[in-house]
């Protein structure tokens, strides 16, 4: 073995143990059992799972490789950054939410040798800017995710935090139908009927 190579080998399992950081990072939904709150790591995976599965139902071409790795890659940043939550009220801490995810994407995936590292930062950047179908497909099960775990679960974070079926409708919406109209529309109908049981409050 070579030196750079038993140097890019030190790398990739610094980088490997880092990321099991992600485990730890609590986001604020429950899972659908209601057994308690989900981690950015569960989160990242399912979201792996979640693009595999949906994506027959994409509104465009994509290519599913690159938006696999995009989704398992995406939230790696709140290792430091922590998970902002959704609709958090708390203007400082959206104020902060880029540089703080930019500090951090440039600390994690420059533990990485050079190559990786920046393949790493390039699906990250993409993801960020929404740019490609690839990033908007993601972006779109990124906000799927979520809201289905909250429905299935009965809205307990919801009403913890007096979110209401409008306001959920009104941050996933544009995302999500665009790209997975035919998906929005079983949420939605899913939405609807904890609304009307309900879990989850109208306005």
């Amino acid at each position: 073995m070579s030196d750079s190579q038993a140097i890019d080998v030190a790398a990739t399992l610094q980088f490997f143990l880092e990321v099991d950081n992600l485990k730890s990072v609590e986001r604020r939904n429950f899972l659908a059992t209601g057994a308690r709150r989900e981690n950015t790591a569960e989160h990242s995976w399912h979201l792996g799972i979640a693009a595999m599965i949906m994506a027959p139902f994409a509104s465009e071409p994509i290519d599913l490789g690159t938006a696999v790795c995009m989704a398992l890659v995406h939230d790696i940043v709140e290792i430091d950054a922590g998970d902002t939550f959704a609709y958090s009220n708390s203007e400082a801490e959206l104020a902060s939410k880029e540089a703080r995810e930019q500090a951090a994407a440039d600390r994690l995936f420059g533990l990485l040798p050079p190559a990786m590292g920046q393949r790493f930062r390039d699906l990250w950047d993409e993801y960020e800017r929404g740019d490609t179908p690839e990033a908007r497909f993601v972006m779109a099960v990124d906000r799927m995710a979520p809201m289905l775990l909250n429905t299935a679960e009965g809205g307990s974070t919801w009403r913890e935090f007096g979110i209401t079926r409008d306001r959920v409708i009104a941050r996933n919406g544009p995302h999500i139908e665009p790209a997975l109209p035919a998906v929005w529309v079983q949420a939605l109908a899913m939405l609807d009927a904890a609304t009307a049981a309900g879990k989850i409050a109208i306005e």
